[in-house]
């Protein structure tokens, strides 16, 4: 993320820098239009389509002697309306902590162009990793996941979800969407817009992917997973910034992050390899929104093993690095510590040497 100056001259209307300076205010008025669109009868009904959340199911639970009508909800082409509103929100939301947390925060400290940039991206990450923790891990609680580990595969496909299930899993997608964008927003370096742009369809394809193959449950304590892992990353790098002496987070961070793909990948194969493999509803059905075929389990097993080696690599590739730049500031230090300590002696020689010489006969006889 670039440094956005504030500059007193007006750019010209529609401009770049005009829509980057304002884009924050242009979104608002977008997704104003949508919310004014459910005062009028003709607009609505189209405005609700990106509101509210789509393909409400009513069903009867019967609770001892009573019956009690629970809503539920399954995925569909109107989803794409809303995770583009909610799009729209997190932009909002995102210039939001831009201006009134981060922007404050490097006014303070001062930071290099460099640190200033990888600050933002850390705060930005760093929110959005806390809040869809904290999320995520009442939805697990609320649907007895954790406790219930066979819940994962058992009753597949899991077309039926809660309604914050499903909200959630809007919300991820509209998050992730909006990071494209703010990619021009904030003036990203265009050296630095590949690595961007990998790491966010990286989370579109596993997310969505998730969503439309009825696997929510894995995909939902997978992410809670990953998060929590991220979340440490980013909270020490921030850490770092402010103190460069605190690095233990780190530590903690690449053991947990080693772990975390361990855990994952156990958890993926049995989920998928072992959990829907020996399951009741074989087959393919779109209709009723089963997956369970050995084509399917065998692409998304490699796509999930293919993601954490590719996640590893990258892991090992920045402990390298980091090894190689501490052993160097080491050698810097040993280099700058001898070339001191020489430097002492050496002054200790000449003041000796013209110490004695002062006191030689020569010199007593001159004065």
């Amino acid at each position: 993320m670039g440094i956005r100056k504030k500059n007193n001259k007006n750019p010209p209307v529609f401009s770049h820098e005009f829509i980057i300076q304002n884009h924050a205010d242009i979104v608002s008025c977008v997704a104003m239009v949508f919310l004014l669109g459910l005062m009028f009868e003709i607009t609505s009904k189209i405005a609700v389509l990106f509101i509210t959340v789509q393909y409400n199911v009513t069903i009867t639970e019967n609770e001892g002697s009573e019956e009690t009508a629970v809503n539920y909800f399954h995925h569909g082409m109107k989803d794409v309306a809303t995770v583009f509103f909610y799009m729209l929100v997190t932009i909002i939301m995102h210039a939001i902590i831009q201006e009134y947390v981060l922007d404050k925060i490097n006014r303070k400290m001062h930071f290099s162009k460099t640190k200033h940039s990888k600050f933002n991206e850390s705060g930005q990450l760093s929110a959005f990793y806390l809040f869809s923790c904290l999320w995520g891990g009442s939805i697990l609680h609320s649907e007895n996941i954790l406790s219930n580990p066979v819940s994962l595969w058992e009753g597949y496909p899991h077309t039926l979800m809660a309604f914050q299930m499903k909200f959630y899993y809007i919300c991820q997608l509209g998050y992730w969407l909006h990071a494209v964008p703010e990619l021009y927003f904030q003036k990203v370096k265009k050296e630095d817009i590949p690595r961007q742009l990998l790491y966010i369809s990286l989370y579109l394809v596993h997310i969505a992917g998730a969503y439309i193959l009825n696997l929510n449950r894995l995909g939902l304590l997978l992410l809670v997973l990953h998060y929590f892992v991220e979340l440490l990353f980013h909270s020490s790098r921030i850490i770092y910034f402010s103190n460069e002496e605190r690095q233990a987070g780190f530590t903690v961070w690449a053991v947990l992050f080693v772990l975390a793909r361990l855990l994952t990948l156990s958890l993926s194969v049995l989920t998928v390899g072992f959990g829907l493999a020996g399951g009741e509803h074989q087959g393919l059905s779109l209709s009723e929104g089963n997956f369970n075929v050995l084509f399917i389990r065998v692409a998304v097993l490699a796509a999930i093993c293919i993601t954490q080696a590719f996640m590893m690599w990258k892991f090992i590739n920045f402990q390298l690095r980091r090894w190689r730049e501490h052993a160097q500031t080491q050698v810097s230090k040993k280099k700058s510590s001898s070339v001191k300590g020489k430097s002492r002696k050496a002054n200790g020689v000449n003041g000796s040497v013209s110490a004695s010489a002062a006191d030689s006969p020569r010199a007593r006889k001159d004065k």
